[in-house]
């Protein structure tokens, strides 16, 4: 029976999740910083949570088929943009346990090296006409993972704090 419960439990938070992300991503597009070159995603911040419960990993993925639904680069972000989250969702909890000054480092920059090299490659092939060059791709890359930077340390740095704090995926969450 708790087994069962914490099933429940750990599919609950994984719904949850996808639909905050969802909301947050739309909510960023009201704003014109959800998709392009330089974006801040609001539901970026969500990226620390494969730190405390493996339910985020599919959450996490389905939020963002859902948040790039309205995207202007259809299809292709939606497969590229969920593939980027899904590897970086997988490899923050991978690292998770790796820690500086309690804090996990790697698992904050999964997100970003994931969506720099993948959205910035995604970018420089959809929206650059002619031939695309290397030197394309890093700017490319490096306005998205300066976006992704500076929402996972704002907004995932203080998310990490309050639910370490507040516990709440210790006793309920999928080990």
């Amino acid at each position: 029976m708790k087994k069962r419960q914490t099933q429940i439990t750990a599919l609950v938070h994984g719904a949850l999740i996808a639909a905050i992300y969802a909301a947050a991503t739309y909510l960023s597009a009201t704003f014109g910083i959800a998709y392009g070159n330089i974006q801040f995603r609001l539901s970026e911040a969500l990226t620390i949570l494969p730190v405390f419960t493996p339910a985020a990993i599919p959450g996490l993925t389905i939020g963002c088929i859902l948040g790039n639904l309205s995207s202007p680069m259809g299809i292709w972000d939606i497969l590229f943009g969920s593939a980027a989250t899904l590897l970086a969702a997988i490899c923050s909890r991978a690292l998770r346990k790796v820690t500086v000054k309690g804090l996990p480092v790697l698992s904050l920059l999964m997100p970003v090296i994931f969506n720099a090299l993948i959205i910035g490659a995604e970018i420089t092939f959809l929206m650059i006409e002619g031939d695309a060059t290397f030197a394309i791709f890093a700017v490319s890359a490096l306005e998205v993972g300066a976006g992704e930077l500076a929402i996972c340390l704002a907004g995932g740095i203080p998310l990490f704090y309050a639910f370490r704090k507040s516990g709440i995926f210790e006793k309920t969450s999928l080990r």
